[in-house]
């Protein structure tokens, strides 16, 4: 009932959408002679804010063309390296002349897009070879491909280092930090080959007992078999993935904005304010942002269930009872990988001090091995993106990798 609810106002408010956007357009069109003046700007700006009130369900481009390459303005290439029905792997090939440190982002899968990480792909293109974990919307994929959870996860990062070849690095934002740890324990544990020669996790919840925060509270509010029956929903039949169990991303996004509601209602106050005014440049910035925001996917309801469950409610990798493909996962057996954990000051997502538990669960690491970094004055998106990211963080991901190389 939730996702047909959901599909049914789209259905009904499309029109609506689309009927303000024309006007928009036409009101505001030079050719009706009075586009410049004060009360039809404001007339078209509220039409406008009203054709942009919708969600989209498509990966957004990541329009990244081209990246400067020392002196010298490189192509960018969007090539599929290995795909699965659950994901790909994207890669952003470049012709340069020297190799370039290989690079697995692993972007997260909490109802947004990898193109949520834009920033820190176009940051890192220009001295690094650079692969993202490319997610696809469940609501997309045929039933007929099985479930996707947990244990799926880990495989496709497993999968793809093995794509990407041996010696490559994972930079891991976010939820997938997890991941991105247990994947890295259990290569270490069978001797993989394949095993990342640096590890950076930023941002992510490797231990939520460390300074809860009120996404962690939220988590640990309600019983899992609560989780299972109100935020569950069965893919309306229109769609390839017709009858599959998600977590609906339209579910996820209202549960962020809830928590700053304030914070989204005054910047489309602000957007609305700009458009009237004919600040058409400022205007952009805050619609980039929410073209974005607003671009969800749909989870795979095993794999949202067993997050919830194992990271956030029973704390399986920080108490050492985390397992994988039936196995105990041991951070500990990590002894070739650099650690490098990031973390903003800021952070209502993942607060200060949940990123850097890694550093006690990787006790086979030497100290010489391990690096922490807390960034002042960001929050959780200001650690992957951002002008402090720029100047501040990614200097220090950069030198991790080139002193693994």
């Amino acid at each position: 009932m939730l996702y047909r609810a959901y599909q049914a106002h789209t259905d009904i408010m499309g029109p609506v959408r689309t009927l303000a956007g024309i006007a928009a357009h036409a009101i505001g069109h030079p050719a009706m002679g009075a586009s410049g003046q004060g009360p039809v700007r404001n007339l078209t700006a509220a039409y406008e804010l009203i054709s942009r009130a919708r969600l989209t369900h498509t990966r957004p481009p990541f329009g990244i063309d081209s990246v400067m390459v020392g002196n010298r303005e490189v192509e960018v290439r969007e090539v599929a390296a290995h795909v699965t029905p659950f994901a790909t792997l994207l890669h952003f090939q470049k012709d340069v002349d020297v190799a370039q440190p290989r690079v697995l982002l692993i972007a997260p899968l909490s109802g947004h897009f990898a193109t949520l990480l834009r920033a820190t792909v176009r940051t890192m293109l220009p001295e690094h070879d650079v692969y993202i974990t490319d997610w696809h919307n469940m609501r997309d994929v045929d039933g007929k491909h099985g479930v996707f959870g947990f244990d799926e996860y880990i495989e496709h990062v497993v999968k793809f280092l093995e794509a990407i070849g041996e010696g490559a690095h994972i930079i891991a934002v976010c939820q997938p930090c997890v991941a991105a740890l247990v994947a890295t324990a259990v290569m270490a544990q069978d001797n993989h080959p394949s095993q990342p020669r640096s590890l950076t996790l930023m941002a992510g919840p490797i231990d939520t007992r460390v300074n809860p925060t009120k996404v962690n509270e939220l988590a640990n509010s309600k019983s899992i078999d609560w989780f299972e029956k109100n935020l569950i929903a069965r893919v309306p039949f229109r769609y390839d993935g017709a009858h599959r169990r998600v977590y609906p991303g339209f579910v996820q996004l209202a549960a962020f904005m809830s928590m700053n509601i304030e914070r989204h209602v005054k910047a489309h106050q602000t957007l609305y304010e700009l458009l009237s005014n004919g600040e058409v440049e400022k205007a952009k910035v805050t619609k980039d942002f929410y073209d974005e925001y607003f671009a969800v996917l749909d989870l795979a309801a095993d794999f949202y269930l067993e997050t919830v469950r194992y990271i956030f409610q029973e704390h399986r990798l920080p108490t050492g009872t985390l397992e994988w493909r039936g196995g105990l996962v041991e951070p500990r057996a990590i002894k070739k990988t650099m650690l490098l954990t990031v973390e903003g000051e800021k952070d209502d997502i993942c607060a200060v001090g949940q990123t850097a538990a890694a550093h006690d669960l990787c006790s086979g690491l030497r100290p010489y091995r391990k690096r922490h970094h807390m960034q002042a004055g960001v929050g959780h998106y200001g650690v992957f993106s951002g002008r402090r990211w720029e100047t501040q963080i990614y200097p220090l991901v950069k030198n991790v990798i080139l002193a693994s190389e």
